[in-house]
């Protein structure tokens, strides 16, 4: 049933499986060089969304398609990004995801 998943289970359900939506993305984002990190705060925010929608797992893909659309389309475009996590800040929408340039440290965005 929707009331039986926790928190935990949605996280697992995020990263475990061998199709999971987090993989599809590091995944497709490994075509352009770039590693897709996410932050055990932004894998916990995603699922207390997911719980707060009531649909149960299937509110993980749109809730993870919302805020990836953007880095989807931009990272391609800059050949100096090798890096992208995401963080609790930027499923909340008040800050961004972390960006790692080539040989660099990481830059708050």
């Amino acid at each position: 049933t929707l009331d039986g998943l926790t928190e935990d289970m949605l996280v697992k359900i995020l990263t475990d499986p061998k199709n999971a939506i987090i993989k599809q993305y590091q995944k497709l984002l490994e075509l352009d060089e770039v590693k897709l990190e996410f932050t055990e705060g932004a894998l916990r925010t995603i699922a207390k969304k997911a719980i707060e929608k009531k649909t149960g797992a299937r509110a993980l893909r749109a809730i993870i398609e919302k805020f990836m659309l953007d880095i989807m389309y931009e990272i391609p475009k800059d050949d100096n990004i090798g890096t992208v996590k995401i963080t609790e800040e930027y499923i909340n929408g008040t800050g961004g995801p972390v960006i790692g340039m080539r040989g660099q440290d990481l830059i708050e965005g």
